[in-house]
């Protein structure tokens, strides 16, 4: 039993009455429940057949074996608390009122071979339920990554209210403004510099490969595009220009919808500049010599 206590019955008989209690106090404990005013009720672990009687003469819904990932957005959703046990300050079993929450409605559905329990209108915020179909779970869990990628990128967005041109905009624009800052100074920063700005056309490069079209003839199309922004002042709005990786040309990716969250481009190039900062202030070599082999044979 819990709390490491033991019970050592003499008469077999006491089983049954030890078993009835149980009963007892499990039926006292759902009236407890319903008494607050309950209707459906949720729980992670599992629910005997004995006890959902009692739910069923009460016109209330019982889930069993809900995770406790769907039980914590449940109850930020509908306003409840999640309750461990029914212990009281006073050594009782009580239940407050003020920890259920509140729906609209809640029904149980059927969709395809799977039964679903619907909730919907809570009190708190609203929340949406995406329902993936597909082949295979390899293809609904491709879905899942990619569902998930996007509303992240939208909710990147609206956290920093700021975007920018995609399809490697960013990466040309800042490339072609360092090479032209490298040029401006007599160092050897200069040559840091210039390849910074040359591991910067990475990200369009890549893009075209991926895309199957002519990487080196995109790159340098859209370098030309962002060099004549910068040095006419009449052509600031082609600073905005991409690769369109669908017709293989250059565009303006903001006006064609094609953007980005600001801050997650500031976020890598801050890591990658880390990342390689980190490798080069490595100065010692460990290097472990391998074994000669004697020949001597092992006992």
């Amino acid at each position: 039993m819990k709390m490491g206590v033991t019970v050592t019955l003499n008469n077999p008989e006491e089983i049954n009455k030890i078993q009835e209690k149980e009963v007892d106090l499990t039926a006292q404990r759902i009236q407890t429940v319903l008494n607050a005013g309950a209707n459906v009720i949720l729980t992670s672990k599992g629910i005997d057949d004995s006890a959902l009687k009692y739910f069923s003469g009460s016109n209330a819904i019982a889930c069993r074996r809900v995770t406790p990932k769907d039980m914590r957005r449940i109850a930020k959703a509908t306003g409840a608390t999640l309750q461990l046990n029914m212990a009281d300050l006073n050594g009782d079993e009580s239940f407050d009122p003020s920890m259920l929450g509140h729906a609209e409605e809640v029904y149980e559905d059927k969709i395809r071979d799977d039964t679903v329990i619907m909730i919907k209108g809570p009190k708190l915020q609203p929340i949406n339920t995406v329902l993936l179909r597909g082949p295979n779970e390899m293809m609904c869990d491709e879905m899942q990554r990619s569902l998930i990628d996007a509303t992240s990128v939208v909710k990147r967005i609206l956290d920093s209210n700021m975007v920018v041109a995609g399809g490697g905009a960013i990466e040309a624009a800042v490339s072609t403004h360092l090479e032209n800052f490298a040029t401006m100074l007599g160092s050897r920063e200069q040559l840091a510099i210039a390849e910074f700005a040359e591991a910067l056309l990475v990200i369009p490069k890549t893009l075209a490969v991926n895309a199957a079209k002519d990487a080196t003839d995109l790159v340098a199309k859209l370098r030309a595009v962002h060099s004549l922004a910068q040095s006419d002042p009449t052509k600031t709005s082609l600073s905005k220009c991409g690769l369109d990786l669908t017709a293989g040309t250059v565009r303006n990716n903001f006006n064609a919808g094609v953007v980005e969250p600001a801050i997650g481009k500031i976020k890598v190039i801050q890591f990658a500049t880390e990342a390689a900062l980190t490798v080069l202030r490595i100065d010692d070599l460990i290097k472990l010599n391998r074994k000669e082999n004697t020949g001597e044979a092992l006992e």
